[in-house]
């Protein structure tokens, strides 16, 4: 698999990592450039840096989308010595700061069975916080090209952030969105996360590339029937925990399959019960 930038509009560039199908965008500016997210290992990231210098060599400002490994375990081998700029929302980037162990044990036990050389990797890597918090939303200046980072609530973690490029309409929705497989709902919050969509499909137009997490680009269309889905997933939570029944009923109904419905029922009724 070809892991070079493919330009999908101008001065936009997208990079799939071929082990977990990792999508990583490159911004270009006049003055600088924007990387978000930056994969799972010291090893990944390296690759990723050539990949990058490849297409530019502005000085680079990094994104986390989220602080799951796989976006964001790069971060120390990408921002260099001193550290550029790495930004994150104010959840993400407290929780690598202060539990960044937490954060390693939890990846190396989902990855060490399927993808034992990647968790050994992980595990040896350094890990970086960002040095640059977003709460709400933030503006970057790359020159001649700004760029709008935007927390649309709670949804696939407690701490999204979504890259809007408005100038080419393109929208970098991190795991919010995914293509390649179902919504991953481990840390979720299944009952806010329709509204972090409907947030974030304000900044789409007709014609806007939305970039998933993971997998290939996707219109608005492909957003608006992932919302939906989302809708329905919530009110089968809410629908069953209020007439008592068990969330592996709701997976039995729900969409994007039973497994991953069940961990989705899971977190809602947790969230309905005032757990979490």
């Amino acid at each position: 698999m070809n892991t070079d930038f493919v330009e999908i509009a101008d001065r936009v560039h997208l990079r799939r990592e071929p082990l977990l199908g990792v999508n990583v965008t490159l911004v270009v500016g006049d003055d600088q450039a924007l990387l978000v997210d930056t994969l799972s290992s010291a090893a990944q990231a390296t690759e990723l840096a050539e990949a990058v210098r490849a297409v530019t060599d502005r000085p680079l400002t990094l994104v986390n989308t989220h602080h799951h490994y796989d976006h964001c375990f790069g971060n120390a081998v990408l921002a260099g010595e001193p550290p550029r700029p790495v930004y994150a929302h104010e959840l993400a980037a407290a929780a690598l700061r202060e539990e960044p162990e937490r954060l390693r044990r939890e990846a190396y036990e989902e990855l060490r069975s399927e993808h034992p050389a990647l968790a050994a990797e992980l595990a040896d890597t350094p890990l970086l916080a960002p040095t640059h918090t977003v709460r709400i939303e933030t503006e970057i200046d790359l020159g001649g090209r700004r760029v709008l980072l935007r927390h649309p609530g709670r949804g696939h973690t407690d701490a999204d952030l979504v890259v809007h490029v408005p100038d080419v309409d393109v929208l970098v929705a991190g795991d919010l969105v995914e293509q390649s497989g179902p919504p991953a709902f481990e840390d979720s919050y299944p009952l806010k996360w329709p509204d972090a969509v409907a947030d974030l499909l304000r900044l789409t137009t007709a014609r806007t590339v939305v970039v998933p997490g993971h997998g290939d680009p996707v219109d608005v269309g492909f957003v608006r029937a992932q919302h939906a889905e989302l809708v329905r997933l919530a009110w089968l939570i809410r629908a069953a925990h209020t007439g008592s029944a068990s969330p592996e009923r709701v997976a039995a109904e729900a969409p994007f399959g039973a497994r991953a419905a069940l961990i989705a029922a899971r977190r809602g009724y947790r969230e309905l019960n005032g757990e979490g």
